[in-house]
């Protein structure tokens, strides 16, 4: 099986109920998983906010991220990336810390897997990364 990148909004998934969460839950099925270092961050804030609106309490926020700790996601480190994210955000004139997950998976020859409909639609116009995007559905 080859190696498939996740961003923070499909691993949100697998501790927040919502729309793909089924499709989110069917990437745990053994392949191997990887995520810049990044991705836990981001997932850490999105469980804040959600505890913050009163969505969940501050313990439920904690387990999910104990969960969100221990998955089978292989973590990448970011720095050599950087160069290449700052190229790709410039290019399609998107957020950096998105494009650092469209970077790995160019580095790894992999496909970024992700739930953020404009992430996913501003690479996808673009012939170079078009190849490299999924959305869950």
């Amino acid at each position: 099986m080859s190696l498939t990148i996740i961003d923070a909004s499909v691993a949100l998934k697998w501790v927040w109920m919502e729309a793909d969460s089924e499709a989110a839950a069917a990437l745990l099925d053994g392949r191997p998983l990887a995520a810049p270092a990044l991705w836990l961050t981001e997932a850490a804030n999105a469980l804040w906010k959600l505890a913050q609106r009163q969505a969940l309490s501050a313990d439920e926020a904690e387990d999910r991220l104990a969960f969100l700790i221990q998955a089978p996601v292989r973590l990448i480190d970011t720095s050599p990336l950087l160069p290449a994210a700052l190229r790709i955000a410039q290019t399609l004139q998107h957020p950096l810390y998105d494009c650092l997950y469209l970077a790995a998976a160019l580095h790894l020859s992999a496909k970024v897997v992700t739930a953020d409909r404009r992430f996913h639609r501003a690479a996808s116009a673009h012939p170079i990364y078009a190849d490299a995007i999924m959305t869950l559905d």
